[in-house]
């Protein structure tokens, strides 16, 4: 089986040392590496390339947004869970330009954190439920202020992918979007990743907010 490597960066230790013991009791994850602060987690990533990053917002030298921004840049397939006990509406929407994947909050379940690894790891996304409407709901206003129209055939989405689109942005997994259009999961994930090529992203956040931005689905801001 092979194992989901996975950074750690935050820069109080205790933190490191507990997300690194209850990482290793899981079967299909690896830790593969620390870092202390935002420049060490790019340099880290540049030499372990790991498949999820655990990223914490506010360390020394440079910030978890900073970080996630250079990392994403160079290695776009890295999954990048923001981790930090803020829930201001500016850091989460600094974290989602960035390109994190994820984003939780520290006082999250042990197990939501697993959770957030394997699904990012599968091309998914998770972000706290207390937090994601907030994004959505942002970014759905911001281009409805813009007054930007759908035209789905610039990105040449069919019906079928503009109708999984908008339950991607529901925050459905793939599961859910199969039983709700009575669809395979193997249809559904083919789906998503046609979505993901037309779009040019690499999961499930930045599918919503690019098509959010761009007037292909709209969301009620006020949900």
């Amino acid at each position: 089986m092979e194992k989901i490597k996975v950074l750690i960066a935050d820069d109080h230790r205790v933190v490191r040392e507990g997300l690194a013991a209850i990482l290793k009791t899981k079967e299909d994850i690896h830790v593969i590496g620390e870092a202390q602060d935002g420049a060490e987690a790019v340099e880290k990533a540049r030499a372990l390339l790991p498949d999820v990053i655990l990223m914490d917002v506010s360390m020394p030298r440079m910030g978890g947004v900073e970080a996630t921004r250079q990392v994403k840049r160079e290695f776009p397939h890295i999954g990048i869970v923001a981790l930090t006990m803020y829930e201001e509406q500016q850091y989460i929407f600094d974290l989602v330009r960035a390109g994190a994947t994820g984003y939780l909050l520290k006082d999250s379940e042990s197990s939501q954190i697993v959770a957030a690894i394997r699904a990012i790891s599968r091309g998914e996304s998770l972000i706290h439920p207390s937090v994601a409407s907030k994004i959505l709901a942002e970014f759905s206003l911001m281009a409805q202020k813009k007054g930007k129209k759908p035209s789905w055939a610039e990105h040449d989405l069919t019906e079928r992918e503009i109708t999984v689109l908008r339950l991607v942005a529901d925050g459905k997994t793939n599961k859910e979007i199969a039983n709700t259009l009575d669809l395979s999961e193997k249809t559904v994930k083919n789906h998503v990743r046609n979505i993901f090529h037309k779009l040019q992203v690499y999961d499930r956040t930045q599918a919503a907010i690019t098509a959010i931005r761009k007037g292909l689905i709209e969301l009620d801001p006020k949900r």
